[in-house]
């Protein structure tokens, strides 16, 4: 390829991808990286586990370090962001004055912590958990003694919980639906997961929500439930959700929905311009409904913009995967990319892995573990075919179900409640 300089807004862990792939791919040309954040790329499941509890230091996170991206002849600015695209012109302006020509332009810009407008949140006892910057400010407000209020019962609002929890804090977490991750998984995970939660000692009240947050004298704030509640808290900690950030592309005229679209190649609307990471919107259509071409795209880190086959994904695995696959497609290697699904999240000793579209679920299968920390759940279509499932400790059973959902396989619920059954003989079809 004879392009003379490819350029990535973006240095978490699609736009680090990004860039070394075209270095493992043979591309000679300028590779200018563009970091919001003063830090080289990193990973960051560990934020809100190794890292916030203080088992690993914030920089051991790093995906790669400066000295390694300079070997690559990757010029990386950290501390410099994006302003504006002409993609027109094929120029992108910078936070120093500066601009930058491109052939290719990869967006990686991510995505940044919802904060409802309530009043309060923007006092100091409020946290996000989103940078490393955010782990080690949190960090500092765990332990003994505290008391950790988390609003949001998804994801990231669970590992913190787990976290803060085996830091010795009191733990509250809130949630406004009837049930924890109530827009990823289906019912049987969500009690599990309150049940896990439950006999750690973490409080959890469902059908919560606040509407304002009250700072104190003493650094401390007050919680206020829309009940009228009141919780005192050392920390309040927002988990409701994370906003991609496309507001770049929509000035510059790319299409956007609630993240930026992008097909099966990771191209955008615009001209040369590709998007991979937490800020791509993915288009799938047809096929994608059956089976095969979801295996295992997207859960817990899903966010659907409105038909099944439109879905922004925020999950390490996807990152990875998508900012490898807009690299290869600015150099022209035509490989349509399909998410791998390999997500999962770290909940005090428990693992949970999650594969599949649970949103195109009709039913929820459970099937019984022998360990009672174990579970099993497999998400199934009208025609009971499946199209999810979630494992927690239940490994091995997640590797079949990982294969039906590629074959979009049609399963018997009856077979799949029976422990006394293998698991291989519920397949029919």
């Amino acid at each position: 390829m004879s392009a003379r300089a490819i350029v990535i807004v973006g240095a978490g862990q699609a736009g680090g991808w990004a860039a070394t792939t075209l270095r493992s791919r043979g591309y000679d040309g300028r590779v200018l990286l563009l970091g919001e954040e003063p830090h080289a790329p990193y990973e960051r499941p560990p934020l809100s586990k190794a890292v916030l509890s203080g088992q690993a230091a914030a920089d051991s996170t790093e995906l790669f370090s400066t000295a390694r991206l300079a070997d690559l002849d990757i010029e990386f600015r950290p501390g410099i962001a994006a302003t504006r695209l002409r993609v027109d012109d094929k120029q992108v302006e910078l936070s120093d004055g500066a601009s930058a020509g491109y052939d290719k332009l990869i967006l990686c810009t991510g995505g940044r912590p919802v904060v409802p407008a309530l009043p309060g949140v923007s006092s100091a006892a409020v946290h996000v958990l989103r940078t490393r910057d955010d782990a080690m400010r949190l960090r500092a407000q765990l332990g003994p003694g505290k008391h950790v209020v988390i609003v949001g019962g998804g994801w990231i609002g669970l590992e913190v919980a787990a976290t803060a929890r085996q830091s010795g804090s009191r733990v509250t977490v809130l949630e406004q639906a009837g049930r924890l991750c109530a827009r990823s998984v289906q019912p049987g995970v969500s009690a599990h997961l309150a049940a896990l939660h439950a006999a750690h000692g973490v409080e959890v009240r469902l059908g919560a929500s606040l509407c304002a947050v009250h700072p104190q004298p003493d650094g401390r704030a007050v919680a206020e439930l829309a009940d009228g509640s009141a919780i005192a808290a050392d920390a309040v900690v927002l988990g409701v959700g994370l906003q991609a950030n496309d507001a770049l592309a929509r000035a510059a005229g790319i299409e956007c929905e609630r993240g930026v679209l992008v097909d099966a190649y990771c191209r955008t609307s615009a001209v040369d311009v590709y998007a991979a990471g937490d800020v791509a919107v993915s288009v799938y259509g047809g096929a994608a409904h059956t089976g095969a071409a979801l295996a295992g795209a997207a859960h817990a880190g899903a966010v659907h913009t409105g038909a099944i086959g439109r879905v922004r994904l925020e999950s390490w695995q996807n990152a990875q995967d998508q900012g490898t696959a807009a690299a290869l497609s600015a150099l022209g290697e035509s490989v349509p990319y399909t998410p791998s699904g390999a997500v999962w999240s770290e909940q005090y000793d428990a693992m949970v892995q999650i594969v599949g579209f649970p949103a195109l679920a009709a039913s929820e299968v459970l099937r019984p573990q022998a360990e009672r920390r174990a579970l099993l759940s497999v998400a199934l279509d009208a025609g009971s075919r499946i199209v999810a499932a979630v494992a927690v400790d239940a490994p091995r059973e997640l590797r079949q179900l990982r294969k039906w959902i590629a074959q979009g396989a049609v399963l018997d619920p009856a077979l799949l409640q029976r422990p006394d059954v293998p698991l291989a003989n519920a397949q029919i079809g």
